[in-house]
């Protein structure tokens, strides 16, 4: 295959991947009240319509509290889980890293159904407290992935040496082990906030009906009227995790975070 035919082949591949993007832009851009590619008129109408309907807003306002609560408490449930793993090693801690890895690993109905048999059972279904612990749990395996990663990243020579000075083991992990594992923390934040915020299936099993989150809002606009707000949303939405994984890449280590081995690098 030559230069210019693989060239070719990348830059066609790479269209079609931004094509749906394209044309929920152009649907955004509409003038009227339609969803028609190529648009009728541009117009930047409905991206201020977003913020002053409020049959948009109070969805728009639950989607950034839930995914910003659940992020936060997912967090804080793969902190430790991360930590006691990496310093126990035991039968424990592979059983705990497992669990944690767990809500991943099935399809996310199955995982929807389980939450919504829970909920229902202890008289809490459709609360916005019950989509938040769903959510944490549910994205618990993004931070405890890039926790994990980041506390396996750690030189054991600066956590002696921190022992050697007689640091305890609260001082070493406030003084050394945190900062070395804050970007990771913060990605594992940034990546659970993302996925929340566009998660759809757990949300509506959990409490679709009564706390209406923006997904729920666009597939419920879909039956009952259309509008180019569900593009300027789903915009919104490529928008938003655009910048937070360019600033991951450009402030951290976004190709060790995504998997990438690089134990074999001088």
């Amino acid at each position: 295959m030559t230069h210019g035919l693989r060239l070719f082949y990348v830059c066609f591949i790479l269209f079609l991947l931004a094509l749906p993007i394209i044309v929920v832009t152009g649907i955004s851009l509409n003038e009227g009240r339609s969803l028609r590619f190529p648009p009728e008129g541009l117009s930047l109408r409905w991206y201020g319509a977003l913020f002053r309907e409020g049959d948009w807003l109070e969805p728009l306002r639950h989607s950034l509290i839930i995914a910003s609560c659940a992020a936060a408490l997912s967090v804080a449930i793969a902190l430790p889980l991360a930590l006691y793993v990496w310093s126990r090693g035991n039968w424990l801690g592979r059983a705990l890293h497992t669990l944690g890895v767990a809500p991943f690993m099935l399809p996310p109905v199955i995982t929807a159904l389980g939450f919504l048999v829970f909920w229902v059972s202890v008289g809490m279904y459709g609360q916005m407290l019950a989509t938040i612990i769903s959510h944490a749990i549910f994205l618990v395996t993004l931070p405890v992935v890039t926790i994990s990663l980041g506390l396996r990243s750690i030189d054991m020579a600066l956590v002696e040496a921190a022992r050697t000075m007689g640091a305890t083991r609260g001082q070493i992990l406030r003084g050394v082990i945190l900062p070395l594992i804050t970007p990771y923390i913060i990605s594992g934040f940034a990546f659970a906030f993302v996925l929340s915020l566009n998660e759809y299936i757990v949300a509506y099993m959990v409490a679709g009906f009564t706390v209406e989150t923006l997904p729920i809002k666009i597939f419920n606009s879909l039956r009952y009227g259309y509008t180019p707000i569900m593009g300027v949303v789903a915009v919104l939405f490529v928008a938003l995790a655009i910048i937070v994984f360019g600033l991951i890449g450009r402030y951290g280590d976004l190709p060790r975070l995504m998997g990438s081995d690089r134990s074999g690098e001088r």
